[in-house]
């Protein structure tokens, strides 16, 4: 088998030729062209129905964990009612598949909650359509709750723009529009609440999927989306930050983890893999905006609801602006040196929002249509050769048509070679596993593409 490059696709890419001189990806469904669903859903995003949500959060006043829940019009139970009565209008409105509801818990007086306090998250279900399929599950989430300066202050105003009406409109606008559509496997938009509190909320959700043994596929964590203008007044709106985590920092590192490690595979955990999936379709789908993977679970020593997903082993990513202006999240509302300081909607860039939502839509919408990551991903040892021999379990989906195996040098990012071997479970290349990191996706007849898995070795 020989490698040449082809023009038409990125330089690193290569298409392979099989032995007889047929094109090996020739006989295999387009895996780059455009999904006309998808560009629709992405389309389909709108900035002023995101403001919309903004404003309204907002005009709330404090969604503080804490605070009231009895009015209508001031406090978190006022919010939380009218999150879940927006997704019950728009699940109606697509058709009464959308399942809306609460999950609440009440937890206990801690550092951050001075009385026993219940915790709401409005969830929006979208089951999934193909019997194979609707087991797995995608969650997106947005926190709702807000805070000002002192974590306890429960009654100051406390608007919560940036963080986190914007991720959280940008679910709710998900939700409304991914509604109208079907996918395979299911799709999970929540808001949570107090994440300002120690990601209760979250925490709280996760552990449930991890009791049920709940087969969530990824989670897309959207915290902070609001603004493109940085603390020193310079806009970039062109790009958004995606945390992901490679190896966890346990105590004790698990045997999957150890084996990671072992084969050189740090950069290719199941987060990981769930972000390089995130960045080819985002950039795909949202026209010259860029996905920034960032090699980090979050901020330098920082956490968001992303966290306690990655704490019970599921993929985990989260989305955040390139440049935080910290005058504009956590503060009391005031005036310092003519110029106003808080989290006010006046600082969010509505049509930024809207691109991340995009680049949200479009990697959900692409896993959701796509088969299962292929499981028992194995590398076969027993022979010292230069050829990498791999091996894999069958996916049950009946409209899958084969697996493709990507591939790239020890140095790369990303993935920079693919061959698309057809309807089989095993497959010798002819490169070596000392030299290159590896993976096997499953592809349907559409074209949808699977997380890539990263082979263990098999002795």
């Amino acid at each position: 088998m020989q490698c040449i490059p082809r023009k038409t696709l990125p330089a690193a890419l290569l298409l392979c030729f099989a032995a007889n001189g047929a094109m090996a990806a020739d006989a295999a469904p387009n895996v780059t062209a455009h999904q006309a669903e998808i560009d629709q859903i992405v389309k389909e995003i709108s900035p002023q129905r995101i403001e919309g949500y903004v404003r309204k959060l907002v005009s709330f006043g404090t969604r503080h964990t804490m605070s009231d829940t009895v009015s209508d019009t001031r406090g978190i139970g006022a919010a939380r009612r009218w999150i879940k009565g927006e997704l019950e209008r728009c699940g109606a409105a697509a058709g009464g598949r959308l399942q809306v509801g609460y999950d609440s818990h009440v937890h206990p007086v801690m550092a951050r909650l001075s009385q026993p306090t219940e915790i709401v998250n409005v969830v929006a279900t979208l089951p999934g359509t193909q019997a194979e399929s609707v087991d797995r599950m995608y969650v997106v989430s947005g926190h709702y709750d807000s805070r000002v300066t002192d974590v306890m202050n429960a009654t100051s105003d406390a608007p919560g723009a940036n963080d986190d009406a914007s991720g959280t409109a940008a679910v709710i606008e998900m939700a409304c529009v991914m509604a109208r559509h079907q996918f395979d496997a299911t799709l999970v938009f929540m808001t949570v609440a107090a994440e300002e509190q120690g990601l209760l909320g979250a925490a709280n959700w996760a552990e449930l999927a991890r009791q049920k043994n709940w087969n969530i596929a990824g989670m897309l964590n959207n915290d902070i989306i609001g603004s493109s203008r940085a603390d020193d007044g310079h806009v970039d709106n062109t790009q958004v930050r995606l945390f992901a985590e490679g190896i966890p920092a346990v105590k004790d590192m698990s045997d999957a983890n150890r084996a990671l490690v072992a084969t050189g595979g740090e950069n290719d955990s199941i987060t990981r893999q769930l972000a390089r999936h995130i960045k080819e379709v985002g950039e795909r789908y949202v026209d010259k905006f860029s996905v920034n993977v960032i090699y980090r679970r979050d901020r330098y020593l920082r956490g968001g609801d992303h966290s306690p997903f990655l704490d019970r082993g599921y993929a985990a990513v989260r989305f955040t602006e390139p440049n935080e202006d910290f005058n504009h999240q956590h503060q009391d509302l005031r005036e310092e040196g003519g110029r106003k300081i808080g989290d006010l909607p006046e600082y969010d860039d509505f049509n930024y929002i809207a691109q991340v939502a995009r680049v949200n839509a479009a990697s959900l919408s692409s896993l959701a249509l796509a088969p299962a990551a292929p499981q028992q991903v194995k590398v076969r040892t027993a022979k010292l050769d230069n050829n990498t021999e791999l091996v894999w379990q069958a996916n049950k989906e009946p409209d899958l048509a084969g697996y493709r195996i990507v591939w790239r040098d020890t140095t790369a990012p990303q993935w920079q070679g693919a061959l698309y071997v057809g309807n089989t479970t095993q497959y010798v290349i002819p490169r070596s596993k000392d030299n290159f990191l590896f993976g096997v996706q499953a592809v349907d007849k559409d074209g949808n593409v699977s997380v890539a898995t990263y082979p263990l070795p098999q002795r």
